[in-house]
């Protein structure tokens, strides 16, 4: 039997994403919402709003990844296509999508986002190996494309990421048992390659503003199917303007 591994897990965000320390970062992340619709640097509001909160780098990590602008949640509410996929061809961003789905079966810290998506505060970098939870993450990607009605998917994985070439003989060993098609790619330039997409499934910021559609997979997954009791809500602050 496989080594039990909590993707993502910090011990102290028991602590740090106590009911309290969520209130205080709610009133942090109105701040840094207001800040960035005024114009201000993404960046540098949220390191003042940071500062003056004392929050932690885990809880600055998850204020910069649910708060955006409200252009940016305009821009991808738009592009975001959420019926009518049968018989479409869709693009995934292979570790953003199986990560955050390990984190959630891992019942560690997720965040629902401004944007509505759900983002999680593992960090990749350049890192990876396959967990206990990789097989059923795969598998509920699986069995929600294929509720969906698409005929083929096509995984992007960054190939210089350790153990990428792992996971794309366990995702094409896994989904072979559906009926759509499956690609898997290890390339270098992921983010640039889905940019230029479109049913691009991901959660990445930078990807949704630039690609001509995507699909929010993950939530539906996390909503349907994972019973998590660590999901942060930034969503509604955008209701308190």
């Amino acid at each position: 039997m496989s080594k039990v591994v909590k993707r993502g897990y910090v011990p102290s965000d028991e602590k740090e994403f106590s009911i309290e320390a969520i209130e205080k970062l709610n009133k942090g992340a109105r701040d840094l919402y207001y800040l960035i619709n005024q114009g201000y640097n993404t960046k540098s509001a949220s390191v003042f709003v940071g500062n003056h909160y004392l929050f932690s780098e885990r809880q600055r990590m998850a204020l910069a990844r649910a708060i955006s602008p409200k252009e940016s949640i305009n821009i991808r509410k738009d592009k975001e296509v959420l019926t009518n996929l049968k018989g479409a061809s869709v693009n995934a961003d292979g570790f953003n999508t199986i990560i955050t789905l390990e984190v959630a079966l891992s019942d560690s810290t997720i965040i629902k986002c401004m944007d509505g998506t759900f983002r999680d505060l593992a960090g990749l970098r350049g890192t990876y190996r396959l967990i206990d939870k990789t097989e059923l993450a795969i598998d509920l990607i699986g069995e929600a494309l294929e509720n969906l009605g698409i005929a083929k998917v096509s995984f992007y994985l960054d190939s210089q990421v350790s153990n990428s070439g792992k996971l794309k003989l366990k995702i094409l060993e896994l989904l072979d048992k559906y009926s759509f098609e499956v690609v898997v790619e290890n390339i270098n330039n992921v983010d640039s390659t889905l940019e230029k997409l479109d049913y691009v499934i991901t959660t990445d910021a930078i990807i949704l503003d630039k690609c001509s559609s995507w699909i929010n997979l993950n939530k539906r997954i996390i909503e349907e199917n994972i019973k998590t009791g660590y999901i942060i809500d930034f969503s509604k602050i955008r209701d308190l303007e």
